[in-house]
C-alpha cells in the first residue's frame, strides 16, 4: 500500500524574485525530483501575510518580516513528492544563510545583508498541518 504524495508550499520571497533567482530555485526543486503542481506570482497584502505569519504576531521580527514580504512580488509554488516537506526544508538550508550548508539554496545563494529581518530567499512549510493551512491561504 503506497502512501499519498505529500504537498508543501514553497515561497520565493521578494529578495529571490528581485535577484532573478526564481528559475534557479525552481530548477533545484525539480532536480531533486519534486513536481511543480501550481505556481503563481503574487503581491501579498497585509491580510494574507497576517494569516500566514499569525504564530509570529507580537514577536520583535514580525513587523519587519511582514514589511519585507510586502516589498515586492512573491512566487508561490505548490510542490509535491514523497517526504517533500522534509526534503524541501533540507534543500533550502537553515534559516540563517551565513551558517546554511553549501549545496543548499540558502547556503549557495543567500547571505546576511545586515537588515532588521533575514532575507533568506525561500519559505517552506514546516509540517503537514502547516502545509495544508498555508496552501489553502495561497492557493485556496
Amino acid at each position: 500500500m503506497s502512501t499519498p504524495v505529500e504537498e508543501t508550499l514553497v515561497l520565493v520571497k521578494p529578495d529571490g524574485v528581485a535577484r532573478g533567482l526564481t528559475g534557479e530555485i525552481l530548477r533545484r526543486i525539480e532536480a531533486k525530483g519534486y513536481s511543480l503542481v501550481d505556481i503563481k506570482m503574487v503581491e501579498a497584502d497585509l491580510e494574507l501575510l497576517a494569516k500566514h505569519y499569525e504564530e509570529h504576531q507580537g514577536k520583535p521580527f514580525y513587523e519587519p518580516l511582514v514589511e519585507f514580504m510586502q516589498s515586492g512580488p512573491i512566487v508561490a509554488i505548490r510542490v509535491a513528492g514523497d517526504r517533500v516537506i522534509e526534503g524541501f526544508r533540507s534543500l533550502a538550508g537553515t534559516t540563517d544563510p551565513t551558517t546554511a550548508a553549501p549545496g543548499t539554496i540558502r547556503g549557495d545563494l543567500a547571505r546576511d545583508w545586515g537588515l532588521k529581518v533575514q532575507q533568506n530567499l525561500v519559505h517552506g512549510s514546516d509540517s503537514p498541518e502547516s502545509a495544508q493551512r498555508e496552501l489553502a491561504l495561497w492557493f485556496g
